[in-house]
């Protein structure tokens, strides 16, 4: 009997094993998928950028701006046909017929290339560095927040929770909602700015606090990311 509920309990551990590897598993699908909106933002933006760099090159080329001279032509005063010399120098190439040899352009178009593939390998080069950022970033906050007990976590959730309730929140809100005293939230809270925990105080009327999520930090991380992030 004792045989068969230890084979029970280790295939009920192998079950809970699996789904927490299943979980993992999701969450990294999920930040890939958000990695891969990202980058498609990044490039949609580099693009736009290399696009108005390659026009503000061109019109700012001298090249480009110098003024082709205009040919005055002036109306022969006799009435001879007009046959010029063998030795003339023409702005055309006879070998082809008389199709002009337009070398002025063609440096043009190589300057021009040289200057997008030299923006464009720039802007992927921002693009990469952004996405080594965000890696950094999602690796800072689960080491931050996995060093948290769970009773520290708990607080700081609950702040986060009040805060984008009500905008704000502070020790006796926290206290009721956890039913713990409010000295016990202060040394909670102590903490927690101690490790790092991006947590702001705000006193009112030199008696109230109010205790804010930094904005910044917000706009980085969700609850439900950081939540995520903790259980990897």
């Amino acid at each position: 009997m004792e045989n068969i509920k230890e084979s029970f309990r280790r295939v009920k551990d192998d079950i809970n094993l699996l789904k927490k590897e299943f979980d993992s598993l999701r969450l990294n699908l999920s930040e890939t998928k958000e990695i891969i909106v990202e980058i498609c933002g990044i490039i949609k933006k580099i693009d736009n950028k290399t696009q108005k760099n390659q026009i503000l090159a061109i019109e700012n080329d001298p090249i480009h701006k110098q003024e082709i001279p205009t040919i005055q032509q002036k109306t022969p005063t006799h009435d001879s046909v007009f046959k010029p010399s063998n030795n003339q120098n023409l702005p055309i190439s006879i070998g082809n017929g008389g199709v002009p040899t337009d070398k002025q352009t063609n440096r043009q178009t190589d300057k021009q290339t040289i200057i997008y593939n030299k923006n464009q390998e720039e802007s992927f080069k921002d693009a990469f560095d952004l996405i080594d950022s965000l890696d950094n970033i999602k690796k800072e906050i689960r080491l931050k927040f996995k060093r948290l007990t769970n009773q520290e976590f708990l607080v700081f959730s609950t702040l986060y929770q009040l805060d984008e309730e009500f905008g704000h929140s502070d020790y006796k809100m926290i206290s009721q909602k956890l039913n713990l005293s409010e000295s016990s939230i202060r040394d909670y809270i102590g903490r927690l700015i101690k490790k790092s925990v991006p947590i702001e105080k705000n006193k009112l009327n030199n008696k109230n606090i109010n205790l804010f999520i930094s904005k910044n930090f917000k706009k980085i991380a969700s609850l439900q990311t950081i939540l995520q992030l903790r259980e990897i």
